[in-house]
């Protein structure tokens, strides 16, 4: 079995479900064990809010299977068959950028970790995880938060690669793709400019971008991070370790 849509009969317990289709959360898990595959359906099958719209075991149904459905979430087994969930949940966020990819790995890697942060991953997790602590972490990665932050930035080592390789796309003006969800390298110099108590005209004119332009990406980070102004926004990069303390 390559790929293959799920309505088993736990999602009926309880009665039917009212929800319309656009306030479920469309849920695609890919694994390659059916008996994982399966368990995890019927847990996440009896929220009234979770849609499974399908499941895959391999990287190439994966990828079908995400580009015909276009899920909310996608539960990505880190230990898929080569090319393996990296480079699938990679080419995934390459289609679907606003799909929330969680990744589930057997155990704490760094390498794995990096990888996943580099690849766009929303959550990385491992796969002994308890059901109501998965529900949560889909829930919270559905609406918006990158989860995988707080795991990144609690370890020392996988923080500098990041911040390492971050500041080297920043300097080379590479602005393809996020080093670590959920900040581009661009908005983290923005963000790191402002830090230094520049204005937007001042962040636009050091950056020979528009004022407006500033304006769009400072949007955009309050956005990400959810918080509602500059200052809070800068304390938070700080504390994430992101950009560096301001200068005497």
């Amino acid at each position: 079995m390559s790929a293959m849509d799920y309505s088993g009969p736990e999602r009926r317990r309880g009665g039917p479900d009212r929800r319309s289709a656009d306030e479920q959360t469309k849920i695609l898990v890919v694994d390659d064990h059916a008996l994982f595959r399966v368990g995890i359906a019927n847990i996440l099958g009896r929220e009234p809010d979770f849609d499974i719209v399908g499941e895959a075991d391999d990287s190439r149904s994966a990828i079908d299977r995400a580009l015909e459905t276009s899920p909310n979430i996608i539960l990505m087994d880190l230990s898929l068959p080569a090319p393996g969930g990296i480079e699938t949940t990679h080419r995934i966020k390459r289609e679907l950028p606003s799909t929330g990819i969680i990744v589930l790995a057997q155990n704490e890697d760094e390498d794995a970790l990096f990888d996943a942060i580099k690849a766009g991953a929303a959550a990385f997790i491992l796969k002994d995880v308890g059901p109501d602590d998965l529900v949560t972490i889909i829930r919270r990665v559905s609406s918006g938060e990158y989860l995988i932050n707080d795991k990144v930035f609690s370890k020392p080592a996988v923080a500098s690669r990041v911040l390492k390789e971050f500041r080297e796309l920043a300097v080379y003006g590479q602005e393809a793709a996020p080093i670590f969800a959920p900040l581009s390298p661009r908005e983290v110099e923005i963000l790191d400019n402002i830090a230094q108590g520049m204005t937007n005209k001042q962040v636009a004119y050091a950056l020979s971008i528009s004022e407006q332009t500033v304006k769009n990406h400072m949007s955009s980070i309050l956005r990400k991070l959810s918080v509602n102004d500059r200052t809070q926004a800068v304390v938070y990069a700080m504390r994430q370790g992101w950009i560096r303390m301001p200068e005497d």
